[in-house]
């Protein structure tokens, strides 16, 4: 007898149906995995053993062959064991022979029979949606599986409740999709005082989900601000919130089967890797421009990150994926992330204060900001300077205007976006490109000649230009203006930094 069971296998955010076939034969006893497993998949043999042990199961004294069909598609992870126990139970008559047929199982398993929860089970449960079928997964992640929804899905907290379902006994209770509570207060930006120019380009930044680099001494408050945004942002959509659990999942960051409604906040430290940052690894998992999509990557101290780790950041600004090429493959995770960056102008931080810079000023400052290359600095949008706070601002009551009323600007020009770009399937300013920016952003003829001179004066690059015009773009939507003018320009081009660029 054969037994087949469907399971998955994971290349970035695509599902791979795999067959698990289980036979057992006359011969010396054996446990045998082949079909090109990774160390995780050939040690399920011992935690099966073990589990089923635990519920008072033996192996026959066979030799048992287990089959991961196809077999030239590398296995990876742990979730392959509860397949390869549910077809040594069908070959042992355990269970009906035709009990998982419609099921997709993925789940590990602990030596005490219990199921471990996994990654990728969102994904998972999406694919079993797609081909008609149910999934069986660990208790904790039900709720990530449920939340696919109309599929059935069998969530038991151990292999023995398991059989107990097929077999009738018991019914395990179908598990509902979960999504967490927002708990922890945001932080609200009515908590900054001065910093008035910083916060307006904050705003500009998230009603166009532009990129944008703070300049400033240690203490001006570039943490703060960027700490902030997400409580500017507009809420998850539906398919956002879908996108980035797809994500989470095949990441194994999902806690608890419950998906999150909060826009991702990633803020990697400097000594993070290229592979950290744009992913990568032995088993290609994504990295943290793919864990922020649809939402903030914030690096502070950028000049501190390493070269390879901030060019390969290039890529992904522009196509909104990170591609990770391997000898077997490329590997495609989705990464559409608002790049928030701060840096000091010089390595002690002090440029513009002469009684605490160094005695390499002005020097210094030019072989720090040299370790940003000009083509990562002309792909960030807004360039600002952030001062030190004054300290009379200090003493002032709270600002009348905090993130609610900043929100609600941003909300409106981004429903402003959405309309606009509906039919191309964009949502924000800046992932307008080419005729669709031309259309949308088309100023008006002295909006155009101040661009045009300044482009020339400026030695802005065509990238450049473009991303002017997405500012521009986005400040005559916050102004509820429907051409983009002169003013706009202006104020667009002011947070250029050209003196960067070229350094």
């Amino acid at each position: 007898m054969v037994a087949s069971i469907h399971t998955v296998a994971f290349h970035g955010i695509d599902v791979l149906d795999i067959e698990v076939q289980v036979q057992v034969v006359s011969g010396l006893p054996a446990f045998v995995v082949v079909g090109l497993p990774d160390k995780a998949v050939a040690e399920s043999r011992e935690r099966v053993r073990a589990a089923l042990t635990s519920i008072g199961l033996s192996l026959p004294p066979k030799r048992i062959i287990v089959n991961l069909s196809p077999a030239d598609v590398v296995k990876e992870g742990s979730h392959f064991d509860l397949p390869i126990a549910l077809g040594v139970l069908l070959t042992m008559e355990v269970l009906p022979s035709d009990a998982v047929d419609s099921y997709v199982a993925l789940g590990e398993l602990a030596l005490d029979g219990s199921i471990r929860p996994v990654a990728g089970v969102l994904l998972a449960a999406m694919a079993a949606a797609g081909s008609d079928r149910g999934i069986v997964c660990p208790a904790a992640s039900g709720g990530e599986a449920a939340f696919a929804g109309g599929l059935d899905v069998l969530a038991p907290r151990g292999l023995i409740h398991l059989i107990n379902h097929f077999r009738g006994v018991q019914v395990l209770t179908p598990p509902e999709p979960r999504l967490s509570e927002e708990t922890a207060p945001v932080a609200d930006l009515r908590d900054i005082k001065g910093q008035e120019t910083a916060k307006r380009a904050l705003e500009i930044a998230a009603a166009g989900g532009h990129n944008m680099l703070m300049i400033g001494p240690p203490g001006a408050g570039k943490s703060m601000l960027a700490s902030r945004l997400p409580g500017i942002l507009p809420p998850l959509d539906p398919a956002e919130t879908l996108e980035i659990s797809m994500i989470h999942s095949v990441a194994g960051a999902i806690a608890g089967g419950t998906l999150s409604r909060s826009r991702p906040f990633r803020d990697p430290h400097h000594t993070a890797s290229s592979a950290a940052i744009v992913g990568g690894g032995q088993r290609a998992r994504p990295g943290e421009v793919s864990l922020a999509h649809n939402g903030v990557l914030f690096l502070d101290e950028l000049p501190e990150f390493q070269r390879p780790a901030l060019e390969a950041l290039r890529q992904p600004i522009e196509t909104g994926k990170a591609v990770i090429a391997r000898a077997n493959g490329h590997v495609s995770y989705p990464a559409r992330f608002q790049l928030v960056a701060a840096m000091n102008p010089c390595r002690c931080g002090w440029l513009d204060d002469p009684a605490q810079a160094c005695s390499r000023a002005p020097r210094c400052a030019a072989d720090y900001q040299a370790r940003i290359s000009g083509p990562l600095f002309d792909r960030i949008d807004i360039h600002i300077d952030v001062p030190a706070v004054d300290v009379a601002d200090l003493a002032l009551p709270p600002p009348a205007e905090g993130s609610a009323e900043i929100a609600a600007r941003v909300n409106a020009a981004r429903a402003v976006q959405k309309t606009r770009y509906a039919d191309a399937g964009l949502r924000t300013n800046a992932e307008a490109e080419g005729e669709i920016l031309e259309a949308a952003a088309s100023p008006d003829a002295e909006g155009k000649a101040l661009l045009v001179r300044a482009a020339e004066g400026l030695k802005l690059t065509a990238r450049g230009y473009h991303r002017v015009l997405r500012v521009a773009r986005t400040i005559a939507d916050l102004d509820g203006a429907g051409s983009v003018g002169r003013p706009h320009i202006a104020e667009a081009l002011s947070y250029r930094r050209v003196a960067s660029a070229a350094a």
